[in-house]
């Protein structure tokens, strides 16, 4: 489901329609784009509840939210990036996939790691 505008305003009712066309400009939301004008999918409107909780909620002044932006999208793309690997691993022998685990726990310190 994609909303326009007036229907995300109409959702987020701390949300003006200023607002929201200030955060697609400054990058903070990422519509994707129509003939009539941007559409909002449900990861731009978890963004958009996420800014506004960190503005309304935490106090959290416009400059730094593009920070904790970007430090969100670094997270989720590591565990992403961390997702596949995983699943690349899982496709290996188990010799391969042994010896990783020997590895990763000698670098760490850690004993018992294994993939799933």
């Amino acid at each position: 489901m994609k909303l326009r505008e007036r229907e995300v305003v109409e959702v987020f009712r701390v949300l003006t329609l200023r607002q929201l066309r200030q955060w697609v400009q400054r990058g903070w939301i990422v519509p994707s784009q129509s003939e009539t004008g941007p559409l909002f999918d449900e990861v731009d409107l978890a963004r958009i509840r996420l800014v506004c909780e960190l503005r309304r909620d935490m106090n959290v002044n416009d400059d730094a939210v593009p920070i904790i932006l970007e430090l969100l999208d670094q997270l989720y793309g590591l565990r992403r990036d961390l997702r596949a690997v995983v699943t690349a691993l899982l496709d290996q022998p188990d010799d391969v996939r042994q010896k990783l685990t020997q590895s990763l726990s000698a670098k760490s310190g850690k004993h018992g790691v294994s993939p799933r």
